[in-house]
């Protein structure tokens, strides 16, 4: 089971990215009249509203808001080894990410990598630096200093050899074009993945209500607000159940026939639904079983690490988030898999083995 907002029947609202042409040729009488479109988006930011509520609040663990350019997923405090409300959003561009910055919106880039260009904000810091310097970079304050230093640095060594007037310095247009395009670099990779965590959730919610690019102006999707999924009831929302069908076929097996049997579960599988399964399949399978996994690609990214926090007393906190607690249990730990995700998964007398 899972919660959907908005609910139309007639169209394919999981995935949204890369779908139009499936799309293509369905009814949607909102796609030229602005009035209905509005009143769309006015309850799509009410159930925006509810979720992110609920996270805050943990009283739902997670939820994804899935448009036709990016999908975003908010976390509750304690999920996935973080202390607090945590966004990641992926792909991401560098119109956006300006979009972000010039919002206020403080943000990190955890999966690119340190060039050696960037510093430390001082000696005291144990983080890692290019987490700690993309988020000062991106916060929206100290940009053009922070700029200018490194201009200064890059060049100091020159001088030490006595050689300064004989290079010919790059001019400020030169640099910021030369850094400009290495962020366009980015754009629609893993690597554009973006971590928003604590207050500035809040302040990405607002910016993503009042986001006219959230929702296309044009194509099969025109007008359609973004799809919210989420484990458990939130306002506006429809409850929706995965689509699952069952295939039994005989197999030769040295001199005989043996049955074999398969399950087909597709729609949006989310994280709770896919260890609830296997909890079930363990119990009927008698500990032996095997799965493959068809993840949607732009989600995989989701995997990134955080931080590891002592999971016992979160678990407590979120009792009430609408879980199993041996499914708690599983999601409070930070994920290990990076831009990866599980491609297959094989249970043999109780023990795992798996393949990302």
């Amino acid at each position: 089971v899972y919660w959907l907002h908005p609910s139309l029947p007639w169209l394919q609202l999981f995935p949204r990215i890369g779908v139009d042409r499936k799309m293509a040729g369905k009814t949607n009488p909102w796609s030229h009249d602005e009035p209905l479109q509005q009143v769309l988006m006015n309850e799509w930011a009410l159930s925006f509203t509810s979720l992110y509520n609920l996270v805050k609040a943990k009283l739902c663990p997670y939820f994804y808001i899935c448009t036709y350019q990016f999908t975003i997923l908010f976390r509750a405090p304690g999920m996935a080894g973080s202390d607090v409300v945590s966004a990641v959003m992926s792909p991401t561009t560098r119109g956006l990410r300006e979009a972000m910055r010039k919002e206020g919106i403080e943000f990190s880039l955890p999966l690119v990598k340190d060039d050696g260009n960037w510093k430390r904000k001082g000696p005291e810091s144990s983080e890692p630096e290019a987490t700690k310097d993309h988020e000062m970079d991106y916060s929206g304050s100290g940009d053009e200093n922070h700029t200018e230093s490194d201009e200064e640095e890059g060049f100091s060594w020159l001088e030490e050899m006595g050689v300064q007037d004989k290079i010919k310095k790059p001019d400020t247009i030169s640099l910021k074009l030369c850094k400009e395009k290495n962020q366009v670099k980015l754009d629609h990779k893993p690597e554009s993945l973006v971590q928003v965590k604590g207050t500035n959730t809040l302040t990405l919610l607002n910016f993503l209500i009042n986001c006219k690019s959230l929702v296309a102006a044009t194509g099969p999707q025109a007008g359609l607000p973004p799809t919210l999924l989420s484990p458990v009831a939130f306002r506006g929302a429809t409850m929706q159940t995965l689509k699952a069908r069952n295939v039994s076929v005989k197999t030769q097996n040295q001199t005989k026939y043996k049955d074999q049997f398969s399950l087909e579960i597709t729609g949006p599988v989310m994280p709770h639904a896919l260890h609830l399964l296997t909890i079930l399949l363990k119990s009927a399978q008698k500990g032996a079983f095997c799965a493959t996994f068809y993840t949607h690609e732009p989600t995989a990214v989701f995997n990134a690490g955080t931080k590891i926090l002592n999971k016992e007393p979160v678990c407590k906190e979120l009792a009430n988030c609408g879980l199993h607690p041996l499914t708690l249990e599983q999601l409070v730990q930070p994920p290990l898999l990076g831009k990866s995700s599980l491609r297959y998964l094989e249970m043999n007398n109780y023990s795992y083995t798996w393949k990302s």
